[in-house]
């Protein structure tokens, strides 16, 4: 089987990641914040490290209750930071709190966080056509702006260019790998 050549052929994790999630449009609200903390934990890290700790992150955090999540109190995030399973930072310790909160709002405004993201392509996947992969687009700068507007953090452009391909808005799977 041909994979996109990123991919940790060693890691059983990653081979599964990028074989049954990577790229495959998602409308799961829930997934859809789950794949958004992840992204937002793995700024200046690798996606396997994240990978790696996803258990313990759907563990810490009340597996990616927003509701919950956007309720946590001092004593909570002392337990987060404390926890050595996950990553511990307090940054996105709170923006990933303070991100549960918008992710509601916006929500409540468009009747599923899905129905909002899948907005800005009208419905319509980008597709790959070549090789030339980006860290950022046109689509991820607009995106960025308007969760930033909205008051989110740890939503820069690159890190939301990878969130568009983890849950599928973005395929960019190589040419030559069996899930293009």
């Amino acid at each position: 089987m041909n994979r996109c050549k990123w991919v940790n052929l060693k890691n059983k994790l990653y081979v599964g990641y990028h074989d049954n999630e990577w790229g495959k449009p998602n409308y799961d609200d829930k997934y859809m914040f789950e794949l958004l903390v992840l992204e937002s934990f793995q700024a200046g890290l690798s996606w396997e490290c994240i990978l790696n700790k996803r258990k313990a992150f759907r563990e810490a955090f009340d597996n990616f209750d927003y509701y919950k999540i956007s309720k946590y109190d001092e004593k909570k995030i002392e337990e987060l930071f404390n926890n050595s399973n996950i990553v511990r930072n307090r940054l996105k310790i709170n923006a990933t709190i303070n991100n549960a909160k918008v992710f509601i709002k916006i929500q409540k405004e468009f009747g599923s966080f899905s129905n909002y993201i899948w907005k800005f392509t009208e419905g319509k996947i980008i597709k790959n056509m070549d090789n030339n992969f980006k860290t950022t687009t046109e689509l991820s700068d607009n995106v960025s702006k308007d969760l930033k507007r909205r008051g989110m953090k740890f939503v820069g452009s690159t890190i939301i260019y990878s969130y568009l391909q983890a849950i599928g808005v973005i395929n960019d799977h190589e040419l030559e790998c069996d899930f293009y």
